[in-house]
């Protein structure tokens, strides 16, 4: 296995958003080289800026021309510049349960000309959100990811992505509270949720590199009032490979896998 990462080039990105595929594609290439990675195809992990999701669920009697149905009338912005896929996620033995995503088609092909114009063929696109719940040991959490800009924090429930959130992390000099103010949010929807496997003993994974200092966790956790833990070696990895920066590619290799 082989890695290799790198900055986007100043003013190509905007967070998730591709402004200039040319100057990503270069940059893409460069790493590819300098890692000598020689596959011509590419999995893409696009942030969850660029789509939103929900997790919608039926009667276990709902037929798929009825869930087609459903998403389609909920999802469908009545504009071709969006577009709209769904997959069927575990659900309570009564009812049938879909990750339903929309996403704008305009960011998809601005990530697929950068890998086309990388050398590479863009064989399938994944939402981070999803890439990152398939990767962790645990099955339902909070995920904070601080190694992104912005900050992320998504909560999984039985390894699916149910609400994500972004913020600014640091900016007013306290990590711990400014990552709780941004938890607020996600706490809330935690407390009505009040299905599958998340509860109040699921924690608090955290991804940061360097990892979170501890008295930053400890007063996190005070906050929250849940455990704060830093992101776990996912099964079956190479342990030279470093699993905290490639966390996100890890859940593209397990989707591949299955």
């Amino acid at each position: 296995m082989r890695c290799g990462e790198a900055g986007a080039p100043l003013g190509s990105m905007q967070g998730s958003r591709v402004l200039d595929a040319a100057a990503v594609g270069q940059a893409l290439r460069q790493v590819i080289a300098r890692s000598e990675i020689t596959t011509s195809r590419a999995l893409i992990a696009a942030g969850d800026a660029v789509a939103s999701f929900r997790v919608m669920s039926f009667p276990r009697s709902a037929t798929d021309a009825d869930i087609d149905a459903a998403v389609k009338t909920q999802l469908d912005l009545g504009t071709s510049k969006m577009a709209h896929r769904h997959l069927e996620v575990p659900a309570a033995p009564d009812e049938r349960s879909v990750f339903a995503a929309v996403w704008d088609r305009a960011q998809v092909a601005a990530i697929a000309e950068a890998i086309r114009l990388a050398g590479l063929e863009a064989a399938a696109v994944d939402l981070k959100s999803l890439c990152v719940a398939r990767a962790l040991t645990r099955d339902s959490c909070i995920f904070v990811d601080l190694t992104s800009a912005p900050a992320e924090v998504v909560l999984i429930d039985q390894h699916v992505p149910r609400v994500w959130h972004a913020f600014s992390a640091g900016t007013n000099g306290d990590l711990a509270q400014s990552t709780f103010d941004a938890l607020k949010p996600v706490l809330g929807f935690s407390g009505r949720y009040g299905r599958g496997g998340f509860g109040p003993g699921s924690p608090i994974v955290v991804r940061a590199d360097p990892p979170l200092a501890t008295g930053v966790a400890t007063k996190l956790e005070e906050l929250t009032a849940r455990g704060v833990l830093a992101v776990e070696a996912p099964a079956r990895v190479d342990p030279a490979v470093r699993f905290v920066p490639y966390l996100t590619c890890l859940g593209l290799i397990l989707r591949r896998s299955g």
